[in-house]
C-alpha cells in the first residue's frame, strides 16, 4: 500500500522539484520509504511512497526496473494471488530477487504483456513505463478500490494517488465549476467529477496506454462486470458463496506486517472475523468504536463474536469532545469533500494506535447482497419513474425531505433512481443554493459515468449495481481510502475480491435476493457459523450521534444558503449529512467546534 505520483512535460524545467512536491505531500499515505526516477530520454518523473506490508526489506523499495532498465513501475495496492502467479512464472524461467508482489507485476507484463492484468486479484493502482514500446501504462484495479487521478494536455500529464497532490504541485489550479452541484445533489462527488478542472479519475478496471511521443492515449477495459444469471439452484449458489468468501478472507490475510479485523457487530465484519479466526486462530486482533450515547453502541453484539472466537478485541470510546478536538485534522484528512468518512477516520486512527499495518473491512457486503432498504423499493422507485416528467417535477415543491426525493425521477435513468434513494438537496434547491440553473444541473449530471443496463435486468439486480458503482465506488471506498491513507493504515476489503465478486454476479436474482430478509444468500451460506442474534438483529450500520454532535460545527459562511440550512438543522427540519454537505461545500469558510 502506497502512493504514486509522476509527471511528463515537454515544457517544464522543475519535473523533479514539482514530482517531489507531489509525493511528499502524500507522505502520510507512504511513510515508511520514498523513491524517484527520471528517465534519461522522455521528460518524465515517477514518485513513490510506501507503506510496507509484503516484503518488509529494502528489496521492496520502487520505482522497481526490470534487469534491463527497460521497465520501470510504482505501484500502490496489493495483489493478492501474486503467490500463484509467481509460481506459473517460475514455471516459465522467471528468476525472483524480492518475495513482493511488485516484482510479480513487472515480470507477469514481461510474460504477458497488457492481458496481465486481467490475471491480478487484489486492488491496485499502477504506473508502469515501458521503454520498449514507449508507453506509459496507467491502471486501476476490476472495482476502483485504490484511485487514480490523472490529467492529460497535449504536452503534459500529471497523475497521483490524490486530488491534494495536484493542489501541492499547483497552489492556484483552477476550480471544477461541477463539483459544489455534484456534492450537493449527491453527497459525494461522482466519478468523474473533482474539485479541480480537467482532474480525472481513471475508470476501474481500465488500462491508459499512453504513447510518450505523441502523449495520444488509449484506454482499454480489461475487466467489465454483467450480470448472467447462470446459476439458478439455491443449494449450488450457497455452496459457492461460502467457498469463495472463505478464499477470499484467507488471501486478504497475506501480511508481513501485523493485520487485523474491524469489528462493528453487523453481518458482514462478523463473518469476516469468524472466517479470519480459522486462518489466525490464536492472534487476531480486532478493533471497535463505542460511545457514551447507548441508542449507537453495537457492543452487545460485537461480544457475541468475541466470545465465539476468543479473538484479541479492543474497544475504542469516541465522543462527542473528541471529535470536536479531531475536526481540524478530519477536515485535512479529506481529500475530496464527503458527507461520509468520519467514521473511518476514527476506526483508522485506532487501529493504527492497536498497532495494526492493515485491517480488513466488511465494506461491499451490502451492496452485492442486498443489504439496503433500497433493494425493496424498486417498485414503487419504477412506478414513479414511468410517470410524466412534470409530475416528478412538482414534488420539488413539496414539503418534507423525503417527498422531494421523487423529483429526481424526472430522470429517466440509473442515476435518478439512485437519488430517488440517496440524494441530498433537489435540483431546485441546489439551483437556489448555488445560483445555477436547473439545466446546469442536468448538464453536470449527464457528465456522471454509469455503465446502463439491459432494460430486461431484474430491479433488486438493477439496486446493487446502482450502490455498487456510484454509493460504494464514490463514497465509501474513496473516503476508506484517504482516511485510513491518513493514518497510515491499509484497509482490505474481501467482499471486493474479484472472483467473489464474479460469482456473485453469477447468481440469479431468485435465488440472490429475499424480500423479507436482507442478504439472505450470505446468510444462508454461513448459518452454522453466524449467531442467529447477529443476523436477525434491526440494520443500524456504522453511524455516528452526528444529529446531537453537528449542532456544535458552525463555519463562519456569510451566505444566505448556509444560514438558511444551518437554521432548519438547528430546528430538526433536516438532518446533519445536509447540514454537514452545506458546511463543507464552501470551503473557502473556515469551520470551528463550538464548545
Amino acid at each position: 500500500m502506497c502512493r504514486i505520483a509522476g509527471i511528463y512535460s515537454r515544457t517544464s524545467t522543475r519535473l523533479l522539484d514539482d514530482v517531489i512536491i507531489m509525493r511528499d505531500s502524500m507522505q502520510r499515505g507512504g511513510p515508511d520509504d520514498k523513491g524517484i526516477y527520471v528517465d534519461k530520454e522522455f521528460p518524465l518523473v515517477l514518485a513513490h511512497r510506501r507503506l510496507a506490508l509484503i516484503d518488509l526489506s529494502p528489496a521492496g523499495h520502487q520505482p522497481m526496473a526490470d534487469n534491463n532498465d527497460q521497465l520501470q513501475i510504482i505501484f500502490n495496492g496489493e495483489i493478492y494471488n501474486f503467490q500463484e502467479i509467481k509460481t506459473g512464472l517460475q514455471a516459465k524461467g522467471h528468476q525472483f530477487k524480492t518475495k513482493s508482489d511488485t516484482e510479480v507485476i513487472l515480470k507477469a507484463y514481461m510474460q504477458y504483456g497488457k492481458e496481465c492484468f486481467k490475471m491480478f486479484n487484489g486492488m491496485f493502482a499502477i504506473a508502469l513505463l515501458d521503454k520498449n514500446t514507449s508507453e506509459l501504462l496507467l491502471v486501476r484495479d476490476h472495482a476502483g478500490i485504490k484511485p487514480l487521478y490523472y490529467h492529460l494536455t497535449q504536452d503534459t500529464l500529471v497523475f497521483a494517488s490524490e486530488i491534494r497532490a495536484f493542489k501541492a504541485y499547483k497552489p492556484d489550479w483552477p476550480e471544477n465549476p461541477d463539483w459544489k452541484m455534484a456534492f450537493l445533489t449527491f453527497g459525494h462527488l461522482p466519478e468523474p467529477i473533482t474539485t479541480l478542472k480537467d482532474v480525472t479519475p481513471l475508470e476501474k478496471g481500465t488500462i491508459a496506454s499512453i504513447n510518450l511521443n505523441t502523449l495520444q492515449v488509449n484506454f482499454i477495459k480489461f475487466n467489465r462486470f454483467s450480470f448472467t444469471n447462470k446459476i439458478t439452484d439455491l443449494h449450488e449458489a450457497v455452496s459457492l458463496i461460502r467457498t469463495k468468501l472463505e478464499q477470499a478472507v484467507a488471501r486478504h490475510l497475506i501480511s508481513d506486517a501485523p493485520i487485523g479485523v474491524f469489528l462493528s457487530g453487523g453481518i458482514d465484519s462478523s463473518l469476516i472475523t469468524l472466517l479470519a479466526h480459522r486462518t489466525i486462530p490464536d492472534h487476531l486482533k480486532t478493533l471497535s468504536i463505542v460511545f457514551e450515547e447507548q441508542g449507537f453502541s453495537e457492543q452487545s453484539f460485537q461480544q457475541i463474536i468475541v466470545d465465539k472466537t476468543g479473538v484479541d478485541h479492543h474497544s475504542f470510546l469516541v465522543t462527542r469532545q473528541q471529535f470536536g478536538d479531531a475536526l481540524p485534522d478530519i477536515l485535512a484528512a479529506m481529500d475530496q469533500p464527503s458527507t461520509d468518512g468520519i467514521n473511518s477516520y476514527f476506526i483508522c486512527k485506532y487501529a493504527k494506535a492497536y498497532g495494526l499495518t492493515a485491517v480488513l473491512s466488511g465494506l461491499g457486503a451490502d451492496e452485492l447482497f442486498g443489504g439496503y432498504n433500497s433493494f425493496n423499493r424498486t417498485g414503487i422507485s419504477d412506478l414513479l419513474q414511468k410517470q410524466p416528467p412534470f409530475f416528478n417535477k412538482m414534488a420539488s415543491y413539496l414539503p418534507g425531505e423525503k417527498l422531494k426525493k421523487v423529483s429526481f425521477l424526472q430522470r429517466k435513468d440509473l442515476v435518478g433512481q439512485f437519488l430517488f434513494n440517496r440524494g441530498f438537496f433537489s435540483f431546485n434547491q441546489v439551483a437556489s443554493m448555488l445560483q445555477v440553473t436547473k439545466s446546469d444541473i442536468h448538464d453536470m449530471l449527464e457528465k456522471v459515468v454509469l455503465e446502463e443496463l439491459q432494460q430486461s435486468t431484474n430491479g433488486r439486480h438493477r439496486v446493487s449495481w446502482i450502490e455498487t458503482n456510484l454509493y460504494m465506488q464514490n463514497q465509501l471506498l474513496k473516503d476508506t481510502d484517504y482516511m485510513s491513507m491518513w493514518h497510515s493504515l491499509e484497509v482490505r476489503v474481501p467482499f471486493l475480491d474479484k472472483e467473489l465478486m464474479e460469482a456473485v454476479y453469477s447468481i440469479d436474482a431468485s435465488i440472490m435476493f429475499d424480500k423479507n430478509i436482507l442478504k439472505h444468500l450470505l446468510i444462508k451460506a454461513f448459518e452454522d457459523i453466524l449467531p442467529a442474534e447477529i443476523w436477525q438483529r434491526k440494520k443500524m450500520g456504522f453511524t455516528f450521534p452526528f444529529n446531537s454532535w453537528m449542532e456544535t460545527v458552525a463555519s463562519n459562511s456569510e451566505s444566505i444558503a448556509y444560514k438558511k440550512v444551518r437554521n432548519q438543522f438547528v430546528n430538526k427540519k433536516v438532518n446533519w449529512s445536509r447540514y454537514w454537505a452545506t458546511v463543507l461545500s464552501e470551503p473557502e469558510a473556515s469551520v470551528e467546534y463550538r464548545r
